[in-house]
């Protein structure tokens, strides 16, 4: 018990020690904590940096739907093997249906019959929104969350009801101010029921989904047929989700084949199809935003690297100016340990206070970002802790190493020699 009380003051006077030694030396203090805090700052705002606008993209096409795919009609040649005589086809109900039969590697999907030139009507107002007509699983391809009511069910389409689920956007001009569920509009003139209100989807509303009206794809094929198109059986695109995220390849193939061949062309036309793959284009972003981390990280390393090097060369000339104080404490009766301990202490005290006021300035920094509009497709930097610990622990071992290196040189003179440096 006493030895450990006489270890613990012996402790304590070489914490007081070196922290007078650094008071007593503040400029060269503050330029080696200057060069900590930089070097800790400026890694942890430039890694920072990447994941928000990593999180930003990723949140911008959550705003469509999580893994979805989108198939539009392109054009095939009328004379098989001539590239000039290109014919626009489009898709077919029947397609949507032998698609769900016969594809193993499709999860949820659903054709879309859009129009834009459909009046809508209430009892206090009227727009000209696009009325988009979808099957039941539309809800679990797209992001359309229905708050108050209720999304179509397969009933809604097999019995082709006039039921309506209307976008927030519209709620203004059509409803405002007033309950929109249990309320009727008129599309062209004929009664629809709205049993559902799409509640606002992306930041400030900033997406398609709040204008769009969706009615049962059955619905709008018996009532709003595709105008343009030669046969009233035709649909605007297909949209769909594939069983498992990785055979995404193997969905879009299997749908090409199967359309290919109920429309009597190759599978292989490129122009005959238009794909719109998010998982493919998630892939390519994240790759893009890797390579960007890696390249923000060595600016960032480098950064710390220079204020590892000044680190070093200030506590490499601290002891080394030092040498005959160290000579003399020896002459005093001080150990080899106490010594080391010290240096040890100073350079872990300089390294993890400088590497605390760079963490907390970066955490300041990020936090009035967040306080500020920030653009879209991108999100505030966050600080990562591996990135923190990472920094801070390097910057450490560099500066209590640049300072035990030299004080164990010294201590191991002869206390007369170390007396003598110059």
């Amino acid at each position: 018990m006493i030895l450990r009380e006489i270890h613990m003051r012996m402790l304590l006077d070489i914490v007081r020690q070196s922290l007078s030694t650094l008071w007593a030396h503040k400029l060269r203090s503050f330029l080696t904590m200057f060069g900590i805090a930089w070097g800790v700052g400026s890694l942890l705002l430039l890694v920072g940096l990447g994941e928000g606008f990593r999180s930003g993209q990723e949140k911008q096409l959550a705003t469509l739907g999580q893994n979805i795919m989108f198939m539009f009609p392109g054009r095939v040649p009328a004379v098989e093997g001539s590239t000039q005589s290109g014919q626009i086809y489009y898709f077919t109900y029947k397609d949507y249906l032998a698609i769900r039969n016969e594809a193993q590697f499709v999860g949820a999907l659903s054709p879309v019959l859009n129009r834009e030139d459909i009046r809508a009507v209430s009892d206090y107002g009227s727009t000209n929104g696009q009325v988009f007509g979808v099957a039941a699983d539309y809800n679990q391809i797209r992001n359309v969350p229905v708050s108050p009511g209720r999304w179509f069910n397969t009933q809604d389409g097999t019995d082709r009801r006039r039921v309506a689920v209307v976008g927030w956007e519209l709620l203004k001009n059509m409803f405002p101010g007033r309950p929109a569920v249990g309320s009727t509009i008129l599309l062209n003139g004929i009664n629809f029921d709205i049993v559902g209100v799409v509640a606002k989807v992306g930041r400030d509303g900033n997406n398609g989904t709040n204008s769009r009206i969706f009615i049962p794809v059955e619905t709008m094929r018996d009532l709003f047929p595709l105008t343009k198109a030669n046969s009233e059986d035709a649909i605007s695109f297909l949209n769909y989700r594939p069983i498992e995220k990785d055979l995404h390849a193997e969905a879009k193939d299997e749908i090409h084949r199967i359309i290919a061949r109920r429309h009597g062309f190759s599978p292989k036309l490129q122009d005959a199809f238009e794909d719109w793959d998010t998982i493919e284009n998630m892939k390519r972003v994240g790759k893009i935003f890797d390579a960007m981390d890696w390249f923000l990280g060595v600016v960032g390393v480098v950064t710390l690297g220079l204020g590892a090097i000044g680190i070093i060369n200030i506590m490499l000339v601290s002891v080394t100016e030092r040498t005959k104080e160290i000579g003399l404490r020896k002459a005093l009766g001080a150990t080899y340990r106490a010594i080391l301990t010290q240096f040890f202490i100073e350079g872990a005290f300089l390294t993890a206070f400088s590497g605390g006021i760079g963490l907390a300035i970066a955490t300041g920094f990020v936090t009035l970002l967040a306080m500020l509009p920030s653009p879209e497709g991108f999100d505030t930097p966050r600080i990562i802790p591996a990135s923190a610990l990472a920094a801070i622990g390097s910057l450490a071992i560099a500066g209590i190493a640049a300072g035990l290196y030299p004080a164990r040189k010294a201590a191991l003179l002869p206390p007369v020699e170390a007396l003598r440096q110059e």
